[in-house]
């Protein structure tokens, strides 16, 4: 994060937790005490279509949408829309796939989502106790333990990556 903002955008298909996501994210920023907005484009998101979502934090943000071209990463649930997106990320960006995650090595594949952010965790400023406070405000208590283990188990493949 070599500037004062943070551009991230978080991309997939409906039904997938790209909004869910980059809720939690953003709860994780603001819990930091940084300036967030967020915005998302839904499309035809109750179908499986395309969905995106901009999440942007830092000292003072003006604007809810990433320009074009000046993602600082662009996480992707589903792997079609890697080539959909990928020109949102800005020179020097960071492509995170699911390739990193076992999704068979999820206790729920619903949680793929949070074990995303958890590789992203990896790249971010923002504290692990910030991280497991926005998950806990963000998903019901029956899913917390699932969702922090899928957290962890993101945290650990973006380890192994270094």
């Amino acid at each position: 994060m070599s500037s004062s903002v943070t551009n991230v955008v978080i991309a997939g298909l409906g039904g997938q937790g790209v909004l869910k996501a980059s809720d939690i994210l953003a709860e994780a920023a603001f819990r930091t005490g940084l300036d967030v907005k967020k915005s998302e484009i839904h499309g035809m998101s109750q179908r499986g279509g395309s969905v995106t979502s901009d999440v942007r934090f830092g000292d003072n943000i003006l604007s809810p949408m990433v320009p074009g071209s000046e993602a600082d990463f662009l996480l992707v649930l589903a792997a079609d829309q890697v080539e959909t997106n990928k020109g949102l990320l800005g020179a020097g960006g960071v492509l995170i796939c699911t390739d990193r995650i076992d999704e068979n090595a999820l206790a729920n594949r619903r949680s793929l989502n949070v074990a995303m952010l958890g590789v992203l965790s990896r790249y971010l400023e923002i504290d692990k106790p910030f991280w497991l406070d926005a998950i806990r405000s963000s998903l019901p208590e029956k899913v917390y333990d699932v969702n922090v283990k899928a957290f962890e188990m993101g945290r650990d493949a973006a380890a192994e990556s270094y």
